[in-house]
């Protein structure tokens, strides 16, 4: 039975990814703050669980987490944990931002990079970062958020090609989607601004592609086209085109 390490697992994709996972037979360390949550999860779950209460914006967590995880042989990285902030940049709080570079830079940096080097080794992994589309495009009202998704963009996508010159058959794959059903806006501070899809669609889509050593995976042929396109368009014209769709969350 092959195991696999889940960080956001209390909520959202990273949830939904674990149960997933679980369908097909794999064996879950799942990562979050809110043990209620995890152990509610993990008692829907068909296959063995392991749960880690772990706050991995900091970084010492992110290397405690690694080193329990070395003992269980894992050979899938889900890093799931993330979350944004609304508002514009000069009011919204900076010891939060602080904390969602932590997390959705820091914690993925570090664990992308302890966990490669475990797969390149044995000759055997994947990763999935979870991203979003947002990782396209500027971010005004969404600023650091959308910056910290960019981030994560480029980071998979250089160690994408890192791994396919050395011929590894270690894959890393990033997902990302457009609007989705989760607490993200709730805890954003923000309003939906366009109906988003299920995660159980995207983590099915999510988990398939991975497996198959996907690079960028999209749910939605829309997100797709969105994506695309937003590299055709000049700079400024799309800043006012997201700052428009942003102030509709507000």
């Amino acid at each position: 039975m092959k195991t696999a390490l889940v960080t956001g697992a209390s909520s959202g994709i990273g949830r939904e990814i674990a149960r997933e996972l679980s369908r097909r037979g794999w064996r879950l360390l799942l990562v979050a703050r809110r043990r209620d949550r995890l152990e509610e999860l993990a008692k829907q779950l068909g296959t063995p669980c392991r749960l880690y209460v772990c706050d991995i914006s900091r970084e010492e967590n992110c290397y405690w987490l690694h080193e329990r995880a070395k003992e269980q042989d894992v050979t899938l990285l889900v890093n799931g944990a993330g979350f944004g902030l609304y508002g514009k940049f000069a009011e919204t709080d900076l010891d939060r931002e602080l904390e969602m570079i932590d997390v959705n830079i820091k914690a993925v940096h570090i664990l992308t990079k302890l966990f490669l080097r475990d797969f390149m080794q044995k000759n055997e992994g994947r990763i999935l970062n979870i991203a979003s589309s947002a990782g396209f495009l500027p971010g005004p009202l969404l600023s650091t958020y959308y910056a910290t998704k960019n981030y994560v963009v480029r980071l998979s996508e250089a160690i994408y090609e890192e791994l396919r010159e050395a011929g590894s058959p270690v894959t890393i794959s990033c997902l990302c989607p457009g609007p989705v059903e989760t607490e993200f806006n709730q805890v954003a501070g923000a309003n939906s601004a366009a109906k988003g899809i299920s995660c159980e669609q995207v983590a099915k889509q999510a988990v398939e592609q991975t497996l198959t050593g996907k690079l960028l995976i999209f749910p939605g042929k829309m997100v797709r086209l969105g994506a695309a396109a937003s590299r055709l368009v000049p700079d400024k014209p799309l800043l006012r085109i997201v700052r428009s769709f942003q102030e509709k969350k507000g």
